[in-house]
């Protein structure tokens, strides 16, 4: 399909960040995913519960109808469902022809053998979700290390910092980023060791039909190990006929939060760029208005943040929604889950025009400088904070009748730092000398603090 005639971003405007979703989120991505877990329940059928004669011949061509399907293949499966109206009867259709073909006619009957379609729904869509999270843990690792990499270099870079958009105690350039790595890093972590979970289990979770035929199979045991071993996936043993799906609803919640920090990032950043801390690089051939010449527009972040607020939407609704189901089973978590890739699409596309802007910026030191030295009422704070400490009198009334809605000078300063009296001499002196842009606390030292830990 051409770009230009998509109807969604995802596959027209934004295609190119999201071509890594492509064989993990789309319609053939599923149903490679469901051809390769019936696959494995065969196999499975065959090697540890031994209800399958198959020679090794044999077991490899059928591992191959798995391992060697193609977008083709998926269209085949597309033309049987036309007939059967049943996405996953579809598959076992596609399978048992590739069987018959092989000339495998006596083990087709075992293809999908005691299963319901949830069976292989909720584990073909924990297995995407698996690619899916590597995916994002993978672009989220390459922000976090390039937003370190700007603590580490603006590290020792004073800057006011804002409270409530007014000027307020400074800090450094790198300490901000460095507060944004270790949120990041969190989320990462958590992101990292959410564990994925699926069942199999049957039609209302109680393994009806594999325990009537077959009564002196463990099955419990057997669905959990195949699970386990052949999927890669945490067994769930409690459910009816569905996935109860607390663990996508814990993985959105975990993205969410991401999305969330990000967006903080995308409106700081945007914020120092409009009062000049930052200079964003220029693009030969660029234009930032259609009209103003001149302009340079923060675009990136704003991208950023429209797109993470339409993921986080969507997350916090399928987070939500997946929890519910009427009875043992309704139809309304499978339509919801055909937007995974949807909601993945915009957090990739939010997280990777943060990053094209943070590439893009450059620290303006004119005028974080001139901020710096125009602001010397923020001294009041270590002044009165000095002046409790040595007991003099109201020394929070008396800086703020000095300093409140005022510019001051450093010769104003240096008088009212004269006109104490409790304290010593040589702390005056330090006072006197003390500058804003030397007033940074322990910034540069929890910068080291973070990459130490």
């Amino acid at each position: 399909m051409p770009e230009i005639t998509a109807i969604s971003v995802l596959d027209g405007r934004y295609s190119t960040l999201t071509k890594e979703l492509e064989d993990i989120f789309s319609e053939y991505g599923l149903i490679k995913n469901r051809v390769f877990v019936e696959i494995q329940w065969l196999k499975f059928l065959a090697n540890e519960l031994r209800l399958i004669d198959m020679s090794r011949e044999e077991a490899s061509r059928v591992d191959a109808i798995s391992t060697d399907f193609s977008v083709g293949d998926a269209e085949a499966v597309k033309a049987i469902e036309k007939t059967t109206n049943h996405d996953v009867k579809a598959v076992e259709y596609f399978i048992k022809e590739r069987l018959s073909d092989m000339g495998l006619e006596s083990i087709k009957e075992w293809v999908h053998f005691s299963c319901t379609s949830e069976d292989i729904n909720n584990t073909s869509y924990a297995l995407m979700l698996k690619d899916g999270k590597q995916v994002v843990l993978n672009i989220l690792s390459e922000v976090l290390g390039f937003i370190e990499g700007l603590g580490k270099k603006y590290k020792s870079v004073p800057m006011i910092s804002r409270t409530h958009g007014q000027p307020a105690s400074p800090t450094t350039v790198g300490k901000e980023f460095i507060n944004y790595a270790w949120r990041i890093k969190n989320e990462i972590t958590c992101l990292k060791e959410s564990i994925i979970s699926a069942k199999f289990n049957g039609a209302t979770g109680n393994y009806n039909a594999h325990s009537y035929v077959l009564p002196d199979i463990d099955w419990i045991g057997a669905g959990s190990r195949f699970i386990s071993d052949y999927l890669g996936l945490k067994p769930l043993l409690f459910t009816t006929q569905i996935n109860p799906y607390s663990y996508i609803s814990s993985i959105l919640h975990n993205m969410i939060r991401l999305s969330s920090i990000i967006i903080d990032l995308d409106k700081d950043m945007w914020g120092y760029i409009s009062i000049g801390y930052f200079k964003q690089k220029l693009r030969e051939g660029e234009v930032g208005s259609s009209t103003m010449p001149h302009k340079v527009n923060p675009i990136d972040f704003e991208n950023s943040e429209g797109n993470l607020g339409i993921a986080i939407s969507m997350m916090d609704h399928l987070a939500v929604k997946l929890l519910q189901s009427r009875f043992q089973r309704d139809l309304s978590d499978s339509t919801a889950l055909r937007n995974l890739g949807a909601l993945f699409g915009y957090v990739v596309i939010g997280v990777k025009n943060l990053l094209k802007g943070l590439k893009k910026i450059d620290l303006n030191n004119a005028e974080i400088e001139k901020d710096l030295s125009e602001n010397l009422e923020l001294l009041a704070e270590p002044i009165q904070t000095v002046m409790r400490y040595y007991g003099e009198k109201n020394p929070y009334e008396r800086l703020k009748e000095l300093t409140r809605g005022k510019k001051i000078t450093a010769d104003a300063l240096r008088d009212f730092i004269d006109t104490l009296q409790l304290v010593p001499e040589e702390f005056r002196k330090k006072m006197k000398h003390t500058m804003v842009d030397n007033y940074t606390g322990l910034a540069e030292t929890l910068v080291d603090t973070y990459f130490e830990h």
